[in-house]
């Protein structure tokens, strides 16, 4: 493995995973795996696929927190913080800016064309994603059945995504035999010192809010803080999971949003670089520029961001140092074997919803008793995304493109109707 890279060398290449970071976590990891493993070997196979593993069982954005993983094993807690950082604050900048345009103007033509050429790409780049997961993540027979069995739950039932991850955990662990071998390791830091930093973290996290609430007074920002916090501890599985209690506490209960924005939020957010779980900012945003317009807006939002990904830093820094350690036990480094197995069947689930929404305008679902199913209607295909999903598939998995120069053709293809 290569000398490990300066931070400067770090941090160039976290700005450019986050300003690419597109696509939802699929595609995400995606490209975290080929910069920090394929091309930099920064971090080992198993390395990342530990960390991968640890990540999808915290709440939160899974891949901000294999980000933050990543740069504190590489360059410490800086480059931890660095890491995470950048890959949420170029999405958080775009959203704040679409936000306060959707705020002023509604809906801007121009600025949907262009993001449908970049859904376009996307969906190539989370198939990609799907087989590069798949390849190293399926090695037996058992693993197909978990996957399978995990698409089948999350596609077809609805299951929520922590049964689907905590069953197949259980299926690893009390499948692998007590006798197996151990991978000698060394012991995690000391408890005390993993107690110091979680109280650090908290008292991070919990100033601001304590010191909107308790100093300031200040009611709206109070509801605004506790509300995202408590979003920030049960968001497994990532927006989407959350979306519909989300959904149904700030359109309904709180009449922060109606339904329409609530949607366009998450349009938002699934068209620009970083995690979904920035739909949470946008909501912010929103609710905030109702209340008292524009500097409301921009206060709520920084609010939400920072109750909405400060916990991230906490769970990753205060586990981290475990995650090594967890995959050296047999049971449990074949409970998180499996865990990796059902993410495949989790990732193929997120590929077809998004390539069915992205490819048509209309699609409603079906109920069939406890079976759902996706309904397009035929006459809202959109040819245009098509032609544009099968370039991207040409320039990215034939000839192999830099992302980037796939992403900015494809923008500029699917807005020229609107130039003209």
């Amino acid at each position: 493995m290569p000398d490990k890279p300066s931070l400067r060398e770090a941090t160039k290449t976290w700005a450019k995973i986050g300003v690419l970071s597109f696509g939802g976590p699929a595609a995400q990891i995606a490209l975290m795996h080929r910069e920090i493993v394929n091309d930099k070997k920064w971090l080992s196979e198993n390395q990342f696929l530990n960390a991968l593993n640890f990540c999808m069982l915290l709440p939160g954005p899974e891949a901000m927190q294999l980000a933050t993983y990543a740069g504190w094993r590489i360059n410490g807690t800086l480059g931890g913080l660095i890491a995470g950082l950048l890959f949420v604050l170029p999405g958080a900048f775009f959203v704040a800016l679409l936000a306060t345009i959707y705020a002023y103007f509604g809906d801007v033509p121009l600025i949907n064309a262009l993001f449908l050429g970049v859904k376009a790409t996307v969906v190539v780049i989370v198939i990609e994603a799907l087989l590069r997961v798949s390849k190293k993540a399926l090695k037996t027979t058992s693993h197909y059945i978990i996957a399978a069995a995990a698409f089948i739950g999350i596609f077809f039932l609805n299951l929520p995504y922590p049964l689907i991850i905590l069953g197949a955990a259980a299926v690893g662990f009390l499948g692998q035999p007590t006798t197996a071998e151990r991978t000698p390791t060394k012991a995690p830091q000391p408890f005390t010192q993993t107690l110091r930093t979680i109280a650090i973290w908290l008292v991070i996290w919990w100033a601001p809010i304590l010191i909107v609430d308790w100093i300031f007074g200040l009611e709206f920002l109070s509801q605004i803080a506790y509300f995202f916090s408590k979003l920030a501890v049960v968001t497994f599985g990532g927006a989407y999971a959350v979306l519909a209690y989300m959904a149904q506490d700030v359109v309904s209960t709180k009449e922060w949003l109606t339904a329409g924005q609530m949607m366009d939020g998450l349009g938002l957010a699934e068209t620009t670089p970083g995690p979904l779980i920035l739909v949470t900012e946008f909501v912010g945003f929103m609710a905030g520029f109702k209340q008292a317009g524009i500097t409301m807006a921009i206060t709520a939002a920084s609010l939400t961001l920072w109750v909405t990904f400060a916990p991230c830093f906490l769970w990753i820094f205060a586990g981290a140092p475990y995650i090594e350690w967890i995959g050296a036990q047999p049971r449990l480094r074949g409970a998180l074997t499996c865990v990796t197995a059902a993410v495949v069947g989790v990732i193929l689930n997120l590929s077809i919803w998004f390539a069915v929404h992205v490819f048509f305008t209309t699609v409603t679902n079906i109920n069939m008793g406890p079976v759902t199913l996706l309904k397009p209607e035929l006459g809202s295909l959109n040819l245009l995304v098509v032609a544009l999903t099968a370039l991207s598939g040409f320039l990215l998995l034939k000839r192999h493109w830099n992302v980037i120069y796939v992403l900015v053709i494809c923008a500029l293809l699917a807005a020229i109707p609107e130039l003209f």
